[in-house]
């Protein structure tokens, strides 16, 4: 019997669903409705990586903890590897003419690519691309300790 592959459900607190739902439409995800309601959006990334996009109300339903404005403060920041540089760039241009923000500029490392924004609700997004060869290898500057 095979495994069923791991997969990750990303939760993100968020103040209006259906403008949160438009953004990450536009940067490429697809909601599935069997798992959305007004509370929230199941996003798909991937076979494998969701992002469900929960009102403050219902996402307080998982958490005793506070939530936190990530316009103001970070709880975490998500890398999202592409196929390509170009990818990269399409990819946060369509972010920031939904509404994103570019955190900072471009970074070129050579055997890797990527660029920033937050989301309509402050949430960190890296887009990157590393070179296949390079990533088997790690990074130069470990290879050299």
């Amino acid at each position: 019997m095979t495994a069923a592959p791991k997969t990750i459900f990303v939760s993100l607190p968020v103040a209006d669903v259906a403008k949160a739902t438009a953004f990450y439409e536009t940067i490429g995800m697809v909601k599935n409705d069997a798992f959305s309601n007004p509370q929230g959006s199941a996003m798909v990334w991937s076979d494998t990586i969701h992002f469900m996009l929960l009102d403050h109300a219902f996402y307080a339903t998982f958490t005793d903890k506070q939530i936190i404005d990530a316009h103001t403060s970070s709880g975490m920041l998500i890398a999202l590897s592409l196929d390509s540089r170009a990818a990269v760039d399409a990819f946060t241009e369509a972010a920031l003419k939904a509404g994103g923000k570019e955190l900072h500029d471009p970074e070129d490392m050579g055997f890797m690519y990527s660029r920033a924004f937050a989301d309509l609700d402050g949430h960190g997004f890296g887009p990157m691309w590393m070179d296949p060869a390079a990533a088997s290898a790690g990074p130069p500057e470990m290879a050299a300790a």
